[in-house]
């Protein structure tokens, strides 16, 4: 058995105490687009974002690529959390030129449950400028993806 916080409860709420002090970090979002085409996952991904930011956020939600580009040619939010296979057919490889060419210039962030070196590594090369494993998509996660962002310079805080 070994001895430390990892998986424990106390883990949970070093976590959790760690992502108020991240938050501190993190622009104030207005709105925020999950494309994501299963509902359990964008249930999670929504409630998610809300716990993070306030209820008073807009989590706008598309279930496809021809969805999503819709909302774009509408409104451009502060940031895309895009799921790696959108549909039998669309995959964020192929939806990342779509949404540049919506006049998204924000980050996107890939979301895959099908994540490797290989993937992330391939995914970056095509214009994501972050990727979340979605076995570990939790505000945690989220948290650190957005002040990689931060430390970049690719997500501004203000």
């Amino acid at each position: 058995m070994s001895s430390g916080n990892k998986g424990t409860g106390a883990d949970y709420l070093a976590r959790k105490s760690d992502l108020a002090r991240i938050r501190q970090d993190l622009p104030d979002f207005k709105t925020i687009l999950v494309v994501e085409d299963e509902p359990l996952a964008s249930n999670r991904m929504v409630a998610t974002l809300r716990g993070m930011f306030g209820q008073e956020l807009d989590v706008r939600h598309a279930r496809t690529v021809s969805a999503a580009i819709d909302f774009l040619l509408k409104q451009l939010p502060d940031l895309i959390l895009l799921d790696d296979y959108v549909g039998p057919h669309d995959t964020a490889v192929d939806s990342l030129p779509l949404i540049r060419h919506a006049k998204f210039t924000g980050p996107v962030i890939i979301v895959s449950g099908r994540m490797s070196r290989v993937r992330r590594t391939e995914l970056l090369t095509k214009g994501a400028d972050e990727t979340i494993n979605k076995d570990d998509l939790d505000s945690g996660s989220i948290a650190e993806a957005m002040l990689r962002l931060v430390a970049s310079g690719r997500l501004k805080k203000g």
